[in-house]
């Protein structure tokens, strides 16, 4: 318990409300996240990336013997002159790669048992993502949402682009017990429409809410872009707590009231066994929609959790 009071009290953190501190320091920790392109980079816009298809970019790739149509102001005349055939220069063009951020803040996500609420991990992995995309030289957008509304940020390559998402990010932290309105299916949907082709989406939820719809919409990300879906759970959601007496728990999100007995062996069982099969429910799902999956737990500190993977 100490070392989480400690690991909370250095970045400026309680697990619970956010604040701009915690997320700046993201700021130097872009080293954990290895954001280089996996697929095709398929935008027209010019930018830092070298892609797969040669043409009349800015970046050499090789002199090769000239041939009929080739553009006679690429010749390479010092090769031409070295070996005696003409040569023609070729350059790999240079593509830009937009990075999305689907960041869902409803009212599920504020939960959390030992280190932080889902909701506030999000943000902490949504900073550590925007500001590795910054570095990089890649424009930086996305969208917020809660149960009541949503924001769009048009993708930008400043310093200010991702304060400015980091501000969305504390301004929409605002847990209440309204039922919910605007949903992850229609938050998938405007992603869908902002981002073009070869974008880098990260959709970052519980993804309770994954109905059909959002589904849909997710199939057609992934037909042209790259998308990496991080579901963020809690342990308490897998399995429920170890006590020695058995005792019965009153539960609620505000609205709704209910009772768990713990330590009551087959009780765990059962209750393990239903929220594993959710849990595979939704990665089976993602995976379907060819979705790259990588779970995020918030009894973890994000360092240590990409750390692992590294």
């Amino acid at each position: 318990m100490k070392q989480v009071v400690n690991w909370l009290s250095e970045r400026h953190c309680d697990g619970v409300n956010l604040g701009i501190k915690e997320l700046l320091h993201y700021q130097n920790k872009t080293g954990l996240l290895d954001l280089s392109p996996k697929l095709t980079i398929q935008a027209k816009l010019a930018g830092s990336y070298l892609a797969k298809t040669k043409g009349r970019g800015m970046e050499f790739d090789e002199a090769r013997h000239y041939q009929q149509g080739d553009d006679i102001r690429a010749i390479d005349w010092r090769v031409t002159a070295r070996t005696g055939k003409t040569h023609t220069k070729i350059y790999r063009e240079e593509k830009e790669r937009p990075v999305f951020i689907l960041a869902d803040l409803s009212a599920s996500m504020y939960f959390g048992t030992r280190l932080l609420f889902k909701s506030v991990q999000t943000a902490h992995l949504a900073s550590l993502i925007a500001w590795s995309a910054q570095k990089r030289g890649d424009r930086v957008g996305g969208l917020i949402f809660n149960q009541n509304q949503h924001r769009e940020f048009k993708p930008y390559t400043r310093h200010k682009a991702v304060l400015s998402f980091l501000h969305g990010l504390m301004e929409f932290h605002q847990p209440t017990n309204t039922q919910q309105q605007y949903r992850f299916s229609e938050a998938c949907a405007r992603v869908r429409r902002l981002a073009r082709p070869g974008s880098l989406i990260f959709i970052l939820s519980d993804f309770l809410h994954l109905d059909d719809a959002a589904k849909q919409h997710i199939s057609r990300m992934t037909r042209h872009c790259e998308v990496i879906a991080h579901p963020l759970s809690d342990p308490f959601e897998h399995e429920l707590p170890k006590v020695k007496v058995a005792q019965s728990v009153a539960l609620t999100d505000g609205n709704e009231s209910q009772t768990i007995i713990l330590g009551e062996g087959s009780i765990e069982q059962q209750y393990a066994s239903q929220h594993q099969q959710h849990f595979e429910q939704i990665t089976h799902i993602l995976k379907h929609c060819r979705c790259k999956v990588i779970p995020i737990s918030a009894a973890e500190p994000i360092e240590s959790q990409f750390g692992a993977r590294s």
